[in-house]
């Protein structure tokens, strides 16, 4: 089997990663609500997670800004809902995923608004052009910003936007859902940002039910969910402190403990080196599939992540999929969960075929995908 659908969840898993959840649901029990042995080994795990993740991202003397969250989207909802949950309005890039747009939709009882910064993909000058006239004319409450797309692989102007942002005082969402991992970032170079979004079990190698929530500000501490912190248990109120604010209920011990070891693989490969190797299969993939006729690539010259995107004239995006996955190669067709890329994109009424890669992906195995793409192409028309 070839797996070319890592912008999904990454597959397969570093077998530390495994052997971690293994050890952790063998020898841990519920972290904060014991004294005892395996609740201590729980907690410990837990917190060098924390530390981990806090030096990954810029923050290592921070480590209570990194909170766990269930995926990109639980923590997407958190950052949201703390900043517009008693209205206003926001503005957006044209790449958002549904996680972005939905929460926003069931803001608007709320009095919550939003507004698009559309470009093409690819025109990072055309977005950042967007994003400024909104800005200087809306004043927004928050700008949400989708750092690399998840349908296409373009890349948004962040540090750009942050300047802007910064400006006028106006809190900044990452949705780092496609960058984490491929990509640095530092959470203490960008000056706008409250919350920067991600998944733990994407570009962090980590299970999955596993996020993060770095929290670069406290100003903004809404609890969408109260409870159980192992923490203030006399209060019958929530902490309003970091990162138990966030963090309620019992954790995903055996997952945040995989997640632990995925950030331990990601460092001793260095984030550096996963963006090489990416762009060097993305190379292979567009080469390859730009010689076969009636395919339409949807990249650049700058397009540097490890996301692509095409179509077979007149062939529907899951028929070809279908066609991959039957000759044992898995990729991912139709709208991503992203159709305001889609319509950027000039792709919303079929969708694309996307591959995405990862550090086990070799270049062989774009050749030989390349090939059955080939041969599928001819015999379609």
């Amino acid at each position: 089997m070839i797996y070319f659908d890592n912008a999904a969840t990454t597959f397969p898993k570093p077998p530390a990663v495994t052997e971690a959840v293994v050890k952790a649901l063998k020898e841990y029990a519920n972290p904060g609500r014991g004294g005892h042995i395996p609740s201590n080994k729980a907690a410990e795990a837990i917190f060098n997670c924390r530390i981990a993740a806090a030096e990954l991202f810029g923050i290592p003397s921070s480590p209570e800004k990194v909170v766990f969250t269930n995926n990109a989207t639980h923590a997407l909802n958190i950052a949201i809902k703390s900043i517009l949950n008693k209205g206003g309005h926001a503005v957006i890039s044209g790449y958002e995923h549904n996680s972005v747009i939905r929460p926003l939709e069931s803001l608007r009882k709320a009095g919550v608004t939003y507004s698009v910064a559309r470009s093409r993909p690819f025109d990072t000058e055309g977005a950042l052009v967007a994003f400024k006239e909104l800005i200087n004319k809306e004043k927004p409450d928050c700008v949400i910003v989708n750092h690399v797309s998840n349908v296409y692989g373009n890349e948004m102007p962040v540090k750009e936007i942050d300047e802007i942002c910064n400006s006028f005082n106006i809190p900044m969402i990452i949705d780092a859902s496609q960058s984490a991992g491929s990509t640095m970032i530092d959470e203490s170079k960008l000056k706008s940002a409250a919350y920067i979004c991600m998944p733990g079990h994407k570009g962090l190698y980590g299970p999955h039910g596993t996020g993060i929530l770095l929290c670069c500000k406290e100003d903004f501490l809404y609890s969408l969910i109260e409870g159980g912190t192992g923490s203030n248990s006399r209060s019958p109120f929530q902490p309003d402190y970091l990162p138990d604010v966030f963090e309620s209920g019992t954790p995903n011990v055996s997952g945040i403990a995989g997640l632990s070891a995925g950030i331990s693989f990601l460092k001793k490969n260095s984030v550096l080196a996963v963006k090489k190797h990416q762009n060097s299969l993305l190379k292979a993939a567009k080469e390859g599939l730009s010689a076969i006729k009636n395919v339409n690539i949807i990249s650049s010259d700058t397009h540097t992540h490890g996301v692509l995107s095409f179509n077979l004239k007149n062939a529907d995006s899951e028929t070809v999929c279908e066609y991959l996955s039957d000759n044992g190669i898995c990729v991912r067709g139709g709208l991503h969960c992203a159709p305001l890329a889609h319509e950027c994109g000039g792709t919303v009424e079929k969708g694309t075929v996307r591959l995405s890669f990862s550090v086990f992906n070799t270049e062989k195995e774009i050749a030989k995908s390349v090939e059955k793409i080939n041969r599928f192409a001819h015999s379609f028309y």
